[in-house]
């Protein structure tokens, strides 16, 4: 399962969350995140997030996500999947989808065709989108990071409208995977809306 989202939004306070409620009820549950999730993909999310690295090139900070995310599928999703319990992700195919294609212009079908190898068919069985205003979001973001903007966060407001349009477009066009969660309300009241898709799509009590 994987938690997407524009930056700022609380997906990865949501993934927290979850987590815990899942195992105090007894299910096992791993977490991880993307870019990283193993040593060497934590190696290049530190070169990714880094705002002294301003000149990558878009292509090349994709193909550098693109290698984090295969080691990421080899080293931790697979051998997950092997395993009882849950794995939720911060970030997965979407964001790439919605920063890469949609924020920064990459050819959409280059980039589906290099990903689909790359995840090796994989796919999440259930998508949260956790959709706030860019502009708020980005507020939050700096608020959170004591006003110190990543590679990311720099990024014009334009782009970040970009990547929010695109996670609503992703929602609508797979609308069985992919659930929107409106950010409204304190983290314990996103959360209630989260468990209770979490809990219809799994059953859980």
């Amino acid at each position: 399962m994987t938690f997407e989202g524009v930056e700022g939004c609380g997906k990865s306070t949501q993934l927290e969350l979850l987590a815990s409620h899942l195992r105090g009820a007894g299910h096992p549950c791993r977490i991880s995140r993307e870019p990283g999730g193993t040593v060497i993909g934590e190696k290049v999310r530190a070169i990714l997030m880094d705002a002294a690295h301003d000149e990558l090139d878009p292509v090349a900070e994709w193909l550098l996500i693109e290698a984090a995310r295969r080691q990421h599928v080899v080293d931790v999703i697979v051998p997950a999947l092997r395993e009882a319990g849950f794995l939720l992700c911060d970030r997965f195919r979407d964001s790439t989808e919605a920063y890469q294609v949609a924020g920064r212009g990459l050819d959409a079908a280059m980039v589906a065709e290099l990903d689909a190898r790359v995840r090796g068919g994989l796919e999440p069985d259930l998508t949260l989108i956790y959709d706030l205003d860019a502009a708020e979001g980005l507020a939050r973001a700096l608020g959170r990071d004591g006003g110190a903007a990543g590679r990311f966060e720099a990024a014009d407001l334009a782009m970040h409208e970009r990547v929010r349009s695109r996670y609503l477009e992703i929602a609508r066009r797979e609308p069985d995977r992919v659930k929107i969660v409106p950010v409204r309300g304190d983290a314990r009241e996103v959360f209630s809306r989260t468990w209770e898709i979490m809990s219809q799509r799994f059953r859980l009590g």
